[in-house]
């Protein structure tokens, strides 16, 4: 769960977010997984026990 606090203006509109250090942190390796994900996305595929013989 995030827990974030707001920097706003003077009428309260939200100009930014203030978050950790440790959930940064996070949210920035899901968007870089993420990514890695969208790249990979064409790949052809193959099955767990191929996959297997090829680590062997």
């Amino acid at each position: 769960m995030l827990k974030q606090q707001f920097v706003t203006d003077e009428k309260g509109k939200k100009l930014a977010v203030v978050l950790s250090i440790g959930q940064f942190d996070e949210l920035h390796e899901d968007l870089h997984d993420l990514r890695i994900i969208a790249e990979r996305k064409k790949e052809k595929t193959i099955i767990c026990s191929e996959l297997m013989k090829k680590m062997k």
